[in-house]
């Protein structure tokens, strides 16, 4: 073992050592993820100081993406080196590869987490709360927009109806009155001069 390793080159010797520390990394991940959940020292909080961004989007340089990332990297390259390719092609495709993999694994996670928001989150709560139009909504149900509005402790975009004549436009501050058997909002303006925009929407929540 010794010997064969001794006589790769430096590059391929680069290719070998990155290999060996991330796939170690990533089966750990993986047995961690599948038995106990998120790993709160590996995962968990290396995450949360990477992405710094809270609540759900698409997060592209996690723990998990770039451990996914340097894995298949190796391995693309240990594998083009044993095909013939140059340094220059190796590195290319190596990168694209594991660029590839980063992409994947940022989609899975965030429509998995899409599926765990929708599953917890509770519209009825939002029945009360003040928000404001960030998509125009037409009169009397005639056009779905988009308001933002508070629900358990999150500011959410979520689709909405109006109960009123008129056109509710961008920055309209509105109450949510009912939510339709669809999950709709359902929202009505409310007197602007007497809602101060400075009151953070967060205050409203439930």
């Amino acid at each position: 073992m010794g010997d064969w390793f001794s006589a790769l080159t430096t590059f391929e010797k680069s290719y070998w050592i990155i290999a060996a520390i991330s796939s170690t990394i990533f089966v750990f991940v993986l047995i961690t993820t599948f038995l106990v959940g998120d790993a709160d020292g590996v995962d968990g909080d290396v995450d949360a100081e990477i992405e710094s961004d809270t609540g759900i989007g698409f997060q592209f340089f996690t723990f998990k993406n770039l451990v996914a990332f340097f894995t298949i990297f190796s391995w693309a390259g240990i594998s083009c080196i044993n095909a013939g390719f140059g340094k220059g092609v190796t590195i290319l495709i190596s990168t694209l590869a594991g660029l590839a993999m980063m992409f994947v694994m940022a989609t899975l996670i965030y429509y998995i987490n899409k599926l765990v928001s929708s599953g917890t989150l509770k519209l009825e709560n939002a029945v009360g709360n003040v928000g404001e139009v960030y998509l125009s909504i037409g009169p009397n149900r005639s056009k779905i927009g988009k308001v933002h509005v508070n629900v358990q402790g999150a500011l959410r975009e979520l689709d909405a109806l109006a109960d009123s004549n008129e056109t509710l436009k961008t920055g309209t501050v509105v109450e949510v009155t009912d939510i339709t058997g669809t999950g709709i909002l359902i929202v009505q303006p409310i007197n602007n001069t007497n809602y101060d925009k400075s009151t953070p929407l967060i205050a409203n929540a439930k």
